[in-house]
């Protein structure tokens, strides 16, 4: 069995995997070798983001049985070929709920409590007060209530937010979820909230949700959170809103193009806080993608149901076991 790496390991990571598995041949490939090493894999672990992987290529080769992305997000590795195989995948969905939502934290009540502005005063050395908002009995609006909407929602419940969400699987309501709707209800949602937070995969549904007429649904005081992923927002669309003050204001962790060209107007906006993708940094990051691995390989090498097994048509878990930060829950 021959497992390939692409992730930042250690050497004590290589340790933990080979201990789950000794007569397997462990390589960390690391993104500059992952497009060869990988026609060769058994099982591949990783998420390899600077260099294009050839999927076509290693599905046709027949060998690859199984992807554990290292990864919420599957856009990186679910394209047609490994769709329509046979190859397992899982995801890391959850497992970084805690971070996303610290994220996502910091964009809205960077936005709410008027840092931009105040950054820019600093720079100037003006100590001059202006207007905030509260984050207390604000209505927010959460697209996509799986593990790292739920957490962002446990987050937000104690700020005694009204909480609203949509989700493609409305199901498990939590107390503190005011409600809990169909996806189509959608425009519903984006009528009654402050607080826009986006979560939800990439996949063909979710790619352009948020335009135009979606934002015009919003309320002018509005803010938008993104933590999911860029191309969910057409981001012309957001920028006219956010120029012509339709919208407050947007905190941006992803955007449509990574890294966000400097010509974009996004950067110029006093009404923009923008992250570089960080949303799932952690001190921790590698032990608990490594922690996640070594779980799973477990169970796939005792012929036990995986951990966050992707539906690969939606692109995330819908059934079975899942991680998130509460650890291991069966749904």
């Amino acid at each position: 069995m021959r497992i390939v790496l692409c992730y930042p390991v250690e050497a004590r990571h290589l340790a933990e995997i080979a201990a789950v598995a000794p007569d397997a041949e462990v390589i960390d490939a690391g993104q500059e070798r992952i497009a060869q090493e990988i026609l060769h894999a058994d099982i591949f672990c990783g998420h390899a983001k600077t260099h294009p992987v050839p999927w076509d290529k290693v599905i046709a080769q027949g060998r690859l049985k199984w992807i554990q992305s290292s990864a919420a997000g599957m856009d990186h590795c679910l394209v047609p070929s490994v769709v329509g195989s046979d190859v397992l995948v899982t995801s890391a969905s959850g497992l970084f709920a805690d971070q996303v939502a610290e994220q996502t934290l910091a964009l809205l009540l960077g936005l709410l409590r008027g840092l931009p502005t105040f950054f820019r005063a600093m720079l100037k050395k003006e100590f001059i007060r202006r207007p905030t908002r509260d984050l207390h009995g604000a209505t927010v609006g959460l697209v996509g209530f799986g593990g790292n909407g739920r957490r962002i929602a446990e987050v937000l419940a104690p700020f005694r937010t009204r909480i609203l969400a949509t989700d493609l699987f409305p199901c498990d309501k939590p107390a503190h979820v005011e409600a809990l709707w169909e996806a189509d209800r959608l425009p519903e949602l984006l009528a009654l909230v402050d607080v826009l937070i986006l979560t939800v995969p990439l996949n063909e549904h979710t790619v352009g949700m948020i335009g135009s007429r979606e934002l015009a649904l919003l309320r002018r005081d509005a803010l938008l959170i993104n933590v999911a992923r860029g191309p969910v927002v057409v981001e012309k669309d957001l920028v006219a809103a956010l120029e012509s003050g339709r919208l407050a204001g947007a905190g941006l962790d992803v955007t449509e193009i990574e890294p966000l060209p400097e010509s974009s107007p996004l950067w110029n906006l006093p009404n923009v806080i923008i992250t570089p993708h960080v949303g799932a940094q952690s001190a921790k990051r590698y032990d608990d993608a490594t922690r996640l691995f070594c779980d799973n390989l477990r169970r796939y090498l005792a012929g036990e149901t995986l951990v966050n097994v992707v539906d690969k048509k939606l692109g995330f878990p819908v059934r079975g076991p899942r991680y998130g930060h509460w650890g291991l829950s069966q749904s």
